[in-house]
């Protein structure tokens, strides 16, 4: 029986830019990965489905989290393409997010850009990932607005290390953390067009995610999140509406 699955909905745009991969190695180390493209283009959505793929095989095949998005942006930032200020701008890229559940260790996350992972379980969806944008970087004050949480600090296809965005950003090109799993435990993967519209609006994620058959819990999890960015637009402003991606599975 398949304990995963995932659901998109590409809201306004003119391409669905989010892609979604999962992988399990022959150790048992499973990885699920989304991955949120930046822009909107087949050309983003082409490139966005392969790097999930490949860094899915990765984080599988070495077992953690960490060491398979380190090796996948370590890839694409060795492209001399890449490291030219100008060509860089042209090229693809996208928010990531990876989970690795392998057995006998703890669920292991990182995470590059602003898609998130949550751990559902108990009656909580605990956040494991902070995001990379300029809110955090400038949090919202009394006084001030905070940052654009649009513009991201940090991203797969980036060939920036960590030691130059801790001095832009005060935080790492890639980050991780680790989690004990216990029984009845879910994990969320979210794009920022999913989980936003539900943060904003004060939604439950567990209530949300909680019930079963998995497709049916993640497509209303995606679903609402699209109609309530559009209940929120005029109707000549829905095109602006995200992709929403989400990816449920069940850890044990």
């Amino acid at each position: 029986m398949r304990t995963y699955a995932a659901v998109q909905n590409i809201g306004g745009r003119s391409a669905q830019c989010d892609a979604t991969a999962v992988r399990t190695a022959p150790s048992g180390a499973r990885a699920f990965v989304l991955l949120d493209g930046i822009g909107s283009s087949e050309k983003v959505r082409d490139w966005t489905r392969r790097a999930a793929v490949r860094l899915a095989r990765a984080a599988a095949h070495r077992g953690d989290a960490e060491a398979g998005l380190r090796a996948v942006y370590a890839g694409y930032a060795a492209d001399p393409d890449r490291q030219d200020p100008y060509l860089r701008r042209y090229m693809p890229s996208a928010a990531a997010v990876v989970a690795v559940a392998a057995p006998g260790k703890p669920l292991s996350v990182a995470w590059a850009g602003d898609s998130r992972a949550y751990l559902l379980r108990g009656g909580i969806a605990a956040r494991l990932t902070e995001d990379h944008n300029l809110r955090r970087v400038y949090p919202p004050t009394a006084s001030r607005g905070g940052g654009n949480r649009n513009v991201i600090t940090s991203c797969l296809g980036s060939p920036h290390t960590d030691q130059e965005l801790r001095d832009a950003y005060n935080h790492p090109a890639i980050e991780t953390v680790t989690v004990e799993v216990t029984q009845g435990s879910r994990l969320l993967l979210a794009s920022d067009g999913a989980y936003e519209p539900h943060e904003d609006t004060g939604h439950d994620l567990f209530a949300e995610l909680d019930d079963d058959p998995l497709t049916g819990a993640v497509r209303g999890f995606v679903d609402l999140a699209v109609e309530t960015s559009r209940a929120h637009l005029p109707s000549h402003e829905h095109r602006y509406v995200d992709n929403a991606t989400a990816l449920l599975a069940d850890l044990t």
